[in-house]
């Protein structure tokens, strides 16, 4: 019989030679979250750590870069926003300072971008909320792709992670194909990588990390919570479209509900312009993810946050958390092994 290790091992070859690291356990990019400090644990303790660019310019993402290589030599990406007006400009600081992959996220990204990265050599990983989506973004040529389900936190799309891997996985073979949202436990890694994945990226699980910068009050909000806590923005009136956020309740999202109310009356009394309405209900959050996330705000900021929230019990050192999920994803293979071979013995 095979060692856990060993097959573990065999299951994610793929993702790990892609990658370059040890356990293909990508960290899921988080403004204000996922920076140096971070990004370099995750890679120092075997994973991927992936910087989360959000807004930054072009000098201030050269610069979390450089700081990031000096905590590390492992290898790391970059999470670059696809309707970010200075976009090819940041490929650019990717070039330039050697960053091995990019993750193109927030829509479907330019085919400019995927083919100035591709000259220039850099591994381009995209998200695919759907196989449509996953076959044309093949087609263009990109080498990996994240498919990710509505637990997830921040920005979510409308399917299930359990539904877009039945959907995706067995259709695509050309690529790897890694696989994210809800995902707190190493069970869960290894039920997707028996299904095909190459890996799994979290994001939830690393925010109340010792590495990560995230306010005491932040990790508090999170230890606290259960994942039912974990819930979507509300979208009142389809005038009103509304980006689909999954964060933690607090006095923010139930004002965002009377604020968008109150728009809404305004505009069927005619004394607010529709598109002035929308564009109000669009910067209500404006800035409030820093405001939870650095200032500690938890109140009236937005706590992003996945349902795997409920799986976050106290605070860890990141290489805790890698090892905790290896250990459950070893054992469950294990328990599985012993399964099969007690099953062919009955036979």
């Amino acid at each position: 019989m095979k060692s856990a290790d060993k097959l573990l091992d065999e299951l994610w070859t793929t993702g790990k030679e892609f990658l370059g690291v040890r356990h293909a356990i990508l960290g899921g990019a988080m403004t204000w979250v996922s920076e140096r400090n971070l990004v370099s644990a995750i890679s120092n303790a075997g994973g991927f750590g992936v910087i989360a660019s959000g807004v930054m310019s072009p000098e201030l993402l050269r610069a979390e870069i450089q700081e990031t290589q000096s905590l590390t030599v492992c290898p790391f990406g970059v999470n670059l926003i696809t309707l970010h007006p200075q976009l090819l400009e940041l490929i650019d600081v990717c070039v330039q300072e050697n960053v091995t992959h990019v993750v193109l996220a927030g829509g479907l990204p330019p085919a400019q971008a995927i083919a100035k990265l591709k000259e220039n050599n850099l591994k381009v990983i995209c998200f695919a909320p759907a196989l449509g989506i996953a076959k044309k973004l093949i087609k263009l040529g990109v080498d990996a792709l994240i498919i990710e389900g509505m637990e997830a936190g921040g920005h979510i799309g409308p399917v299930s992670t359990s539904v877009l891997v039945q959907e995706i996985l067995p259709q695509v073979k050309e690529i790897p194909v890694f696989v994210a949202g809800g995902i707190g436990r190493g069970e869960a890694i290894i039920s997707y990588l028996q299904m095909g994945a190459a890996g799994c990226q979290l994001g939830t699980r690393f925010v109340c990390t010792t590495e990560s910068i995230a306010h005491p009050k932040f990790k508090k909000a999170f230890i606290s919570a259960q994942a039912r806590d974990a819930i979507i923005s509300p979208q009142l009136d389809t005038r009103f479209p509304v980006i689909p956020v999954r964060s933690l309740l607090n006095k923010a999202t139930k004002e965002f509900v009377t604020y968008q109310k109150e728009l809404i009356e305004k505009v069927d009394r005619q004394e607010m312009d529709l598109k002035q309405a929308q564009l109000n209900i669009e910067h209500f959050w404006a800035g409030s993810l820093r405001r939870a996330v650095i200032e500690g705000d938890i109140e009236y900021g937005s706590i992003m946050a996945g349902q795997s929230v409920g799986l976050v019990t106290h605070e860890q050192s990141t290489q805790e958390v890698i090892e905790e999920l290896l250990t459950q994803a070893k054992q469950s293979l294990l328990t599985r092994s012993l399964l099969e071979q007690s099953h062919y013995k009955v036979c």
